[in-house]
């Protein structure tokens, strides 16, 4: 995936049924710059609001399916991976098939810790 083709992927992976307008589309990918800024929010200050990171990712997994994962990889600095790899996990969303790039991302026990609390 890169510049050129992840809208397109994200395009033919969009299925929300409440969508009528593109405005709609670009609300839902808008969704990836709030996780950002929670995630950049999280390594600079070590607060995350976990409720709110976790209610924009299943949003996205609900309207981008499995395409979501490739699509939030893609989307975050390496710097969030780890975060990002331990939401999937408490989430259910891991792959099942693991790649070999998805495989040398090491989950954040931190935000896994906080996780088991909720």
């Amino acid at each position: 995936m890169n510049e050129d083709n992840y809208l397109l992927f994200a395009i033919k992976n969009y299925d929300n049924p409440q969508a009528a307008t593109k405005e709609d589309f670009y609300e839902d990918m808008r969704r990836f710059k709030y996780i950002k800024r929670l995630l950049k929010k999280y390594v600079k200050d070590e607060e995350v609001k976990l409720n709110l990171l976790l209610n924009h990712i299943i949003i996205l997994y609900n309207v981008f399916g499995e395409a979501a994962t490739p699509l939030l990889f893609y989307k975050m600095e390496r710097d969030y991976w780890s975060i990002i790899k331990s939401l999937m996990i408490f989430l259910n969303r891991y792959p099942e098939k693991e790649t070999k790039s998805l495989s040398l991302i090491q989950p954040n026990t931190v935000i896994l810790e906080e996780l088991k609390k909720l």
